[in-house]
């Protein structure tokens, strides 16, 4: 269990980093219906990250099991294949960045914030959760990450529990030290918030190469 916990902690730390969803929920904490609103958006994450995990975890059951002391081919060349699929999106986030001058062009839902209620919060969070493309590649690499280890259906729990909490902890802490002292967090949170969307792009671009070898890495042993 130690195993898989340990290599799929720098996916979760992937998918916690993402700027896009964290600067979706500090806009959320900042409008008139902030209480509602965030704590639906915080719930979808969560729920589209167990989900997403869940299926490729199931997904991996279909590679044949190989004596547990043998070289894992299948399941290391899905790694590979995913690791380079991390990095070519690396490449995009790069290459997508905003030039000297220009200001990052974030995405045009970010703009209906202040009028969401909990439940298109929710909605929103369980599509960025499980269904944006970097997500699904870092929950599919956890996925067959632990699926494919020789540890039996509790561990299997744990190993996703921890992971989920790993990958939402940077949605769920900005939301509850909200909830608990909102004027003191307002301004913590703006500059927060201009920060991440001045360095949006690089700062995924980085964090999915490192990601991208790591998971190559994880394939290549599996030979």
């Amino acid at each position: 269990m130690n195993g898989a916990i340990g290599e799929t902690l720098p996916l979760a730390l992937g998918i916690a980093i993402s700027p896009i969803p964290i600067i979706a929920v500090i806009l959320m904490l900042l409008s008139p219906k902030a209480k509602g609103t965030s704590i639906g958006f915080l719930l979808g994450w969560v729920l589209g990250i167990v989900v997403a995990l869940v299926i490729f975890i199931l997904l991996s059951g279909l590679i044949p099991e190989n004596d547990p002391t043998a070289a894992k081919p299948i399941a290391g060349s899905v790694k590979i294949i995913l690791g380079g699929l991390l990095l070519l999106l690396a490449i995009r986030q790069w290459r997508q960045r905003p030039k000297e001058g220009e200001d990052e062009q974030l995405p045009k839902w970010m703009g209906a914030i202040d009028t969401m209620t909990a439940g298109r919060g929710f909605i929103l969070a369980f599509l960025l959760a499980g269904v944006n493309p970097k997500n699904l590649l870092l929950a599919a690499s956890a996925g067959v990450t632990i699926g494919t280890s020789p540890i039996g259906p509790g561990a299997i729990i744990v190993a996703l529990i921890i992971f989920a909490i790993i990958a939402a902890c940077t949605v769920a802490i900005p939301v509850i030290a909200y909830l608990t002292a909102s004027e003191r967090m307002r301004a913590p949170l703006e500059s927060l918030r201009v920060w991440l969307v001045k360095h949006n792009a690089a700062v995924m671009s980085v964090v999915l190469t490192i990601l991208s070898f790591a998971v190559i890495g994880k394939g290549i042993a599996n030979f």
